[in-house]
């Protein structure tokens, strides 16, 4: 059970209290910050050197990226190719050819396999897969059957795209969750 100090006690008595408990309250503190930096010291590279031997997501998933770009480069092709010459929505090509810049323009991030540009678009990629399902049921003949096609490619993209991202974005939630369990472990590590 603990004493409670008595209220009425004498300066001389709160000063030889004090003098008493500095030194085993100093000591306390000490070996405390000496626990928390041990474990500091021990907890930041052993998560460290999990995340350099954790392999990388990727290695597993370059057929699937390679066939996100190679979707991509066939949509590109297919726009081209359908509003110039295959079937234009005026004889001798149309301005809708240009559609083809929004995809040219996400070509080289997805070539190099960037995760960010692989978000976006997939993201991007769904108007065009609007784009050919309106075209494939309103539009007839060639045009129709291009748009059908077109609609195919972006759902191949969209898929591969997402089949690519999503070890990565499994990662990512496993790092914040162990980081977010270290900080909350260990106050003022999540700097270090």
């Amino acid at each position: 059970m603990t004493k409670k100090p008595d209220i009425h006690s004498t300066a001389s008595d709160a000063g030889a209290s004090e003098s008493r408990t500095e030194p085993r309250i100093e000591r306390s503190a000490e070996a405390l910050v000496h626990a928390v930096e041990s474990k500091r010291a021990t907890a930041v590279p052993e998560a460290r050197s999990e995340a350099r031997s954790t392999p990388c997501p990727a290695s597993k998933k370059n057929g699937v990226a390679s066939g996100a770009t190679a979707a991509l480069v066939a949509l590109i092709a297919l726009s081209i190719a359908w509003e110039w010459w295959l079937a234009p929505l005026r004889p001798g090509g149309s301005a809708l050819v240009l559609k083809a810049v929004p995809l040219l323009l996400a070509l080289p991030g997805v070539w190099r396999q960037r995760l960010y540009t692989l978000q976006w678009a997939s993201m991007l990629i769904l108007l065009y897969f609007a784009e050919g399902v309106v075209r494939g049921w309103s539009d007839r003949g060639l045009s129709a059957r291009l748009g059908w096609l077109e609609a195919a490619l972006t759902a191949l993209f969209f898929v591969c795209t997402l089949v690519y991202v999503a070890p990565f974005k499994r990662a990512a939630k496993r790092a914040a969750r162990r980081a977010a369990n270290l900080h909350r472990e260990h106050p003022g590590t999540a700097d270090v």
